[in-house]
């Protein structure tokens, strides 16, 4: 499996990597609020809350706003990056990997860690603001999306994902982040 790290290309073998261990005394998953998972369309594939104080939109209206803010942001960063020569059109699509990109932001009420795989599939997950990195949360977690979805032959690809292993394994794992 591969991953895109800022312009390089690190590659990621599933089974001799590891899920990242969270210290001892740890394991609520209290960190980790919810996550969205978005195709390369922007489709909303998979959203899932763990803890969530507040909701203040509906669910549609929040995913749009979402992948909006995504598509923005890759954009912008992109567009001030020092080290392009192309000067783009802000908003114009990206490929994956193509440009700047940016791994997380934080306000006082949650952290924005963000992951795009090189097909396009983008990982979001909301934690707690002192939260640290969560890269490689996010790519154990695109390991189990790979794992439990994508290798699924009842899967139609750009389908809601409602597979009940990953599901289960998602929220094991969710449970162990610190």
């Amino acid at each position: 499996m591969q991953f895109f790290s800022g312009s390089s290309l690190t590659s990621v073998a599933p089974d001799s990597s590891p899920a990242p261990a969270a210290p001892p005394g740890t394991g609520t998953g209290a960190n980790a609020q919810l996550i969205y998972i978005f195709n390369r369309n922007g489709v909303c594939l998979l959203y899932r809350e763990w803890h969530r104080p507040l909701r203040t939109l509906a669910r549609n209206q929040d995913q749009k706003l979402m992948f909006g803010l995504l598509f923005s942001l890759r954009s912008f960063t992109a567009k001030i990056d020092p080290t392009s020569t192309e000067n783009g059109n802000l908003g114009a699509p990206l490929l994956p990997g193509q440009g700047c990109s940016f791994h997380s932001f934080k306000t006082n009420t949650y952290k924005l860690n963000y992951m795009e795989s090189p097909s396009g599939i983008k990982l979001i997950l909301l934690t707690h603001p002192r939260t640290g990195d969560q890269r490689d949360a996010l790519k154990h977690i695109y390991s189990l999306y790979v794992e439990y979805v994508v290798k699924n032959p009842l899967y139609a690809p750009g389908s809601p994902i409602k597979c009940e292993l990953f599901n289960k394994h998602l929220d094991q794992y969710v449970k162990t982040l610190i």
